[in-house]
């Protein structure tokens, strides 16, 4: 059974008060950010807050991943260092090449890290299929629209229609590779029906979670991204009666005077899978 990510929140790693309670935001997962959310003069000393903070707090359940520097940089490699004796569940690598992603995957060789890669540009999702086979501990990819906008040289809108194409090619390789596909931030923090809007888009396009900035964000994107109650009793129903023709020796299910077939019974599957790890049923 695959991790549960319906959503993964972005805390800065210079904020000792938000690492220490990121088991307390509802998050599936918490990415600990020393990129983007740390200024130049404050890599060494937020590197060793990161650090220091995964070695002797208990975040429970929560999965933390560390977003490193980019590989392009000296922050990087120094990050991957200092998260060796760290070790948290998993590094996210921006600005993701297939090069930069094997380049990690031999620092953590002795580990049991996982890797998410960022597509952030025109290249990375073109080659978004070599990224992930570069690495069998990549579990995940994250689109980052924001860069991946201004690489392109496109005004990026809350519509999104200038991303469509990206997330949803994102999100089909990661389909065909059995990865989780996590869809862009949403940056109005204040816009809850833009967010909930947005969510129900990237869903719509085949993305399997989404990254918040906010922790105000979480219960509107799991909302989004778990089952209702109608559909999780539907789904009962599918599975009960594809059981019930198995005993039955019956080559033929239907439902209220429906046929079910293979595809529906795997989505029902799905449905109570992702019921049961996000504790519905």
């Amino acid at each position: 059974m695959n991790k549960l990510r319906r959503t993964m929140l972005f805390i800065p790693g210079d904020n000792p008060g938000m690492i220490q309670n990121a088991d307390v935001f509802g998050a599936d997962s918490v990415i600990i950010d020393l990129e983007d959310a740390v200024g130049a003069t404050e890599k060494d000393s937020s590197r060793l807050l990161v650090r220091n903070a995964l070695l002797n707090l208990d975040l429970g359940a929560v999965e933390t991943v560390v977003r490193i520097n980019g590989m392009d940089t000296v922050e990087g490699a120094q990050d991957i260092d200092a998260l060796l004796v760290a070790k948290p569940d998993g590094i996210m690598v921006p600005k993701a090449t297939a090069e930069y992603i094997r380049a990690v995957d031999e620092m953590v060789k002795d580990t049991e890290i996982i890797l998410f890669p960022i597509i952030e540009g025109a290249y990375s999702l073109e080659t978004v299929a070599d990224i992930i086979k570069a690495s069998d501990r990549i579990k995940g990819v994250l689109f980052g629209a924001e860069d991946f906008t201004a690489d392109m040289g496109i005004k990026r809108t809350k519509e999104g229609s200038e991303i469509f194409y990206a997330r949803n090619r994102i999100a089909a390789v990661c389909k065909a590779f059995g990865v989780d596909a996590i869809d862009t931030p949403f940056t109005d923090t204040n816009d809850e029906e833009g967010l909930e809007k947005d969510t129900l888009v990237g869903k719509s396009l085949g993305m399997t979670g989404k990254a918040a900035i906010n922790p105000r964000q979480i219960e509107i994107i799991n909302g989004v991204y778990s089952p209702t109650v109608e559909e999780i009793n539907e789904a009962m129903r599918i599975i009960n009666a594809a059981e019930k023709a198995a005993r039955e020796g019956k080559g033929v299910i239907s439902l209220d005077g429906k046929m079910i077939d293979a595809p529906i019974i795997s989505r029902a599957e799905k449905v109570v899978e992702i019921a049961k790890q996000a504790d519905l049923i």
